[in-house]
């Protein structure tokens, strides 16, 4: 699941993984890109969070809705994707964003890992970058089933309220409503639990023991199971870096809810709660 900047570097070098740079700035979606032409660990090959992690959002939809199993699969082919190579994502270097990389490879049941401390790692230990994009051929087009137990749908959570628990993996302020940057409404969905994403990592950037993530997720669930934990933030996206946290540690697969936040306001009739 997660792979040191040591560990990359051999596996490029035997040719066995297939790296994927999933930089993005939600403010400015076009700069992620531009940071990956301006320079990249060699090899990998970009994925756009709105373009190919994504599909188009609709009236009732989050800022983020999970990509078609067809467009999934196309993105895939054309990175060169193939089954004999672990496919491993980065970004800048809290996996903030790779990780939805991640999620959906295992929404489609696949493995994949992150390369922890991502783009920063790999620039603390001196190792080169490559300028432009990387040379590519298109693979071919793998038949994608989604794995819908992994996801909760508004609907379901509306329909269970006080049997799921709920963890949200935005900053505190969003959480309890005191500031919102991205969405329309403050607050979260009632009866939540508050877990930003950034309570995974270390002072470097890179992911806790896998021993220290159970010890904190434990006291934050108790005796509650993997099965009855969803996870969400603003649109989806670093909902998975809770997701993928408590699989490191050990705590089995739990689910996420896609639509996230920004979905959840788009009914007026869905309750919210502040904590200001």
């Amino acid at each position: 699941m997660l792979v040191s900047v040591d560990a990359l570097h051999r596996l490029l070098g035997a040719g066995s993984c297939l790296l994927v740079d999933c930089r993005f700035d939600l403010l400015q979606p076009q700069n992620g890109l531009q940071s990956y032409l301006d320079g990249h660990i060699p090899q990998a090959v970009y994925a756009h969070l709105n373009h190919h992690l994504s599909s188009e959002i609709t009236p009732q939809s989050g800022r983020h809705p999970l990509p078609t199993a067809d467009d999934f699969a196309s993105f895939l082919a054309s990175t060169g994707w193939q089954k004999s190579k672990l496919l491993i994502a980065y970004d800048g270097g809290n996996n903030a964003f790779s990780v939805r990389l991640w999620g959906l490879m295992r929404y489609f049941g696949l493995p994949a890992a992150l390369l922890d401390g991502g783009m920063e790692a790999w620039i603390s230990a001196g190792l080169p970058l490559q300028i432009g994009t990387a040379r590519t051929e298109a693979g071919e087009r793998p038949e994608l089933t989604p794995n819908h137990n992994l996801t909760v749908s508004a609907e379901e959570i509306l329909s269970q309220m006080g049997e799921l628990t709920l963890i949200d993996a935005r900053a505190p302020e969003r959480f309890s409503g005191a500031t919102e940057p991205l969405d329309s409404k403050s607050g979260h969905i009632p009866g939540a639990l508050n877990r930003p994403m950034g309570l995974n990592l270390n002072a470097q950037g890179q992911f806790k023991s896998p021993q220290q993530l159970s010890e904190e997720f434990g006291m934050l669930l108790d005796d509650i199971g993997p099965r009855k934990v969803v996870h969400y933030c603003g649109s989806g996206v670093t909902a998975c870096h809770n997701a993928f946290a408590m699989e490191l540690a050990g705590l089995g697969t739990s689910q996420i809810y896609p639509g996230s936040w920004s979905e959840w306001i788009k009914d007026p009739s869905r309750p919210i709660e502040t904590s200001v």
